[in-house]
């Protein structure tokens, strides 16, 4: 059985194959490009994320494996997220805007999580995979990529193919071969009446 079939979701109720499969892996090829028609699908999918008001607060930053924005995300990661993420074919910076004409915005978070969250769906789908991380330094990371309040980067994705687990660092490999756990919905449901 290969690395993909083992980390399948044992779900307690069926959901939507993609979402069983979807992980959040720390394997990236390094050689790869990204792959430019699933990248503009999953940013497409996260552009019709639903939001309050229909105010899309959220703004991404693409950053292709090469180009001077990505060397500058990658130095704002903590060095543990700098080995495994550098390697992606791109990261992705999501962005909320926690202002709208000068009122607090109180979805913002909310609403960026939801067009995240469609966007790693996509790219599953589309044979990208990716990893959310917040081991960055947000306010080194809005420096160099010039983002200014009410703009605060939230959080940076890992996105592009699958790397080789056998080639991945020791605190890698075994984070990546564990098996994936989540606690059971009836403890994440408070009133179900």
């Amino acid at each position: 059985m290969s690395l993909i079939e083992d980390r399948v979701a044992d779900t307690d109720a069926p959901v939507l194959d993609v979402l069983a499969a979807r992980w959040s892996t720390r394997l990236y090829d390094d050689v790869a490009p990204i792959d430019e028609a699933a990248l503009a699908s999953a940013l497409e999918a996260a552009r019709w994320a639903p939001s309050a008001f229909n105010l899309q607060p959220w703004r991404f930053v693409v950053a292709r494996r090469g180009s001077a924005t990505h060397e500058k995300v990658v130095s704002t990661l903590v060095d543990f997220n700098k080995a495994w993420a550098g390697p992606a074919g791109a990261l992705i910076v999501f962005v909320a805007q926690t202002e709208n004409d000068g009122k607090p915005v109180p979805t913002a978070l909310y609403d960026l999580g939801q067009a995240a969250a469609h966007f790693t769906v996509q790219a599953h789908a589309d044979g990208l995979y990716t990893h959310q991380m917040t081991g960055f330094d947000a306010s080194a990371l809005a420096d160099v990529l010039g983002i200014e309040s009410p703009l605060v980067p939230l959080t940076v994705m890992a996105v592009g193919d699958l790397g080789d687990v056998d080639g991945a660092p020791a605190a890698v490999r075994e984070r990546e071969l564990s098996p994936r756990t989540r606690r059971p919905v009836t403890e994440s449901v408070v009133v179900d009446d």
